[in-house]
């Protein structure tokens, strides 16, 4: 295994977390991920979920409002979520197993976010 896939997850990861209310609109949530230049928020749930852009271009596709619709009603629940010690080629895996491009970083609490292009920058 040469050094460029023994990199960990802490290393490439996106902090500090971006999160968003679930009864935030999906336009308020839309305009913070294009604030910050990302695709995904942890949504402050119990447990946490994520809203992706995915997840905002689905509702719009389907004729949704962004301004009335909220994050609760398109957000995805039970999120995976990954420690920040765990290989690149590890979460890589995971996101194909699980058909995702996103995952929280999780350790006592959220401390980040990891996408697949976020790997894909170091692996690729």
């Amino acid at each position: 295994m040469d050094r460029d896939t023994r990199i960990e997850v802490r290393e490439v990861m996106s902090t500090p977390l971006e999160t968003v209310s679930s009864g935030a609109t999906v336009e308020e949530a839309t305009k913070q991920m294009r604030e910050k230049d990302i695709n995904a928020l942890v949504v402050t749930t119990q447990p946490p979920s994520i809203v992706t852009s995915t997840d905002v271009l689905d509702a719009v596709a389907a004729g949704k409002d962004p301004g009335e619709v909220t994050v609760a009603d398109v957000m995805t629940e039970s999120v995976e979520t990954v420690p920040p010690d765990l290989l690149l080629e590890e979460v890589a895996a995971m996101m194909t197993t699980f058909g995702i491009k996103h995952l929280p970083v999780a350790e006592d609490d959220y401390i980040g976010m990891i996408s697949s292009t976020d790997i894909a920058a170091q692996l690729g």
